[in-house]
């Protein structure tokens, strides 16, 4: 049984039996570094100048363009992709939508509770308190 072992210069030139990693170009970083400031710009203005007059709609559009935001940062700046590494990164990129999406819908479930059992009284209510 003989054992393969690559060198350090095998691996660096991309000749690692399909485990070769994806490097970002210049571009693709600036690229998204853009939409990583758009994708932050835009859920500011849309809460901060009140755009929209349903909370419910501006919350679903913050939440999903957060979802939109970490897929970039995870394909610009992870470089994940379904050919690096054996189709494993894509595997990871699967798995962050899975937890993601119990951690947003979790939030939204704890802060939906909150609100309809501890949110402040009206002024009535108050006045009946011991």
């Amino acid at each position: 049984m003989s054992s393969h072992h690559e060198s350090a210069s095998d691996v660096h030139h991309a000749h690692s039996h399909g485990h070769e990693a994806a490097h970002g170009s210049f571009k693709s970083y600036v690229t998204g570094f853009i939409l990583s400031v758009i994708l932050t710009a835009i859920p500011f203005w849309l809460v901060m100048g009140g755009v929209l007059d349903s909370k419910l709609l501006t919350a679903v559009l913050v939440m999903g363009i957060g979802v939109v935001q970490i897929f970039v940062h995870m394909i610009y700046f992870l470089h994940m992709n379904t050919r690096s590494e054996g189709g494993w990164t894509m595997m990871a990129l699967i798995f962050t939508l899975v937890i993601v999406g119990i951690a947003i819908s979790g939030s939204l479930w704890v802060m939906h509770h909150l609100n309809t059992n501890m949110m402040p009284m009206t002024h009535e209510m108050m006045k009946n308190m011991p």
